[in-house]
């Protein structure tokens, strides 16, 4: 509960701190100003009823001597007013809040828990070849695509249901790579656009039968770059593929110059090579791979069976801890939640004060 208090604490405060009276509008104006005058005026009705009261509030009563003003007064007497005057300060508060404030442009950056990460899928005609998977792939077909997609939408769930806000893109890749999902913070849009391209009749229709996964290096990449994420801590690539490619270069470009780019911004590439019973180098080219991705800081698995696939989504998603700062942009934001929580922060102190301390409530 106490963690819970600061954090309520540190955003009041935060809104405190971004809040600008000079950009903000009011846009229930008339409201606010309707009910100050209602109040001033419900003021005036009661200053009456009360001077009334006391003009005639000795007739019939038993009337005793006044204290001599010789008697010394209690320095402390004027406690007894200050829960009307918390009273009296939350009330501009309370109307400013009903005059609904809005800021008319508004930027503020938000750390969240998370990383940035790009999934990478292989779709060449290779992952057909059978994998077995009856615990992650129950009801699907049993090659090594479908049990591709069915570790992807693993790790996605892993992670939505991890304390994490990861932001994360899509990437489809046989020849060419294609960007299915820019980032985003949607774990549901993601799923769906795994399942899109996990349906058999999409897959089937995949244009570039080829394996060449330096492109989808290379794309994912620019996928950080074009959302100006290079520079950004937080950032993680993740790839499903069966790697059976023995392309060092990608339009000329060797494997290390494609993940210089990656390596001089700190992106690591977590590499699951999907090859059923397939232990390392044997008959796929690791090595390379392996290599390649240790140099530029990552890690490389070997999934042979459903249980190192499955270890290895674990291991990275414990491996994936960290914190992403995000930007965000309004052109509209209400503004009244730091004017009535003030309002009800004094009103509430007022209170407690009459209620439980008699010093407040009656003359010392």
């Amino acid at each position: 509960m106490s963690d819970r208090l600061r954090v309520l604490l540190q955003s009041i405060a935060a809104d405190w701190q971004t809040l600008d009276l000079g950009s903000v509008t009011f846009w229930q104006g008339d409201i606010a100003r309707l009910s100050a005058t209602a109040f001033v005026m419900l003021l005036v009705l009661l200053l009456a009823v009360h001077l009334s009261w006391r003009r005639g509030r000795g007739a019939g009563r038993v009337v005793l001597p006044a204290l001599l003003r010789s008697m010394p007064s209690a320095h402390a007497s004027w406690w007894r007013h200050v829960p009307a005057l918390l009273v009296a300060a939350g009330v501009p508060f309370a109307v400013i809040a009903l005059a609904d404030p809005r800021s008319s442009l508004t930027e503020s950056e938000t750390t969240y828990p998370g990383r940035r990460i790009a999934l990478m899928i292989d779709a060449s005609d290779s992952m057909r070849t059978p994998f077995t998977a009856p615990t992650l792939n129950s009801a699907g077909t049993q090659q090594a695509f479908f049990t591709t997609i069915a570790a992807a939408q693993r790790f996605v769930e892993l992670r939505r249901q991890g304390p994490y806000r990861d932001l994360m893109a899509l990437i489809e890749f046989g020849n060419r790579a294609y960007v299915i999902t820019p980032f985003t913070n949607d774990y549901d849009n993601l799923r769906l656009s795994i399942a899109l391209i996990g349906d058999p009749a999409e897959f089937s229709k995949f244009p570039d039968p080829g394996t060449v996964i330096g492109s989808a290096v290379e794309q994912a990449v620019g996928v950080f770059k074009a959302f100006d994420y290079l520079e950004a801590a937080g950032n993680l690539m993740v790839i499903f593929t069966d790697g059976e490619d023995t392309n060092a270069a990608v339009n000329g470009r060797s494997l290390d110059d494609i993940l210089k780019a990656a390596t001089d911004s700190r992106i690591p590439l977590y590499f699951v090579r999907v090859n059923f019973e397939r232990g390392f180098n044997e008959a796929v080219p690791d090595m390379l791979w392996k290599d390649a991705v240790e140099r530029a800081g990552g890690r490389f698995y070997i999934a042979r069976d459903e249980s190192s696939l499955l270890q290895a989504i674990a291991d990275i998603d414990r491996e994936s801890v960290g914190a992403i700062q995000v930007r965000r942009y309004a052109t509209q934001e209400a503004r009244f939640a730091p004017f009535a929580l003030a309002a009800l922060a004094l009103w509430l102190g007022a209170a407690t004060l009459r209620l439980t301390l008699p010093v407040f409530s009656t003359v010392p």
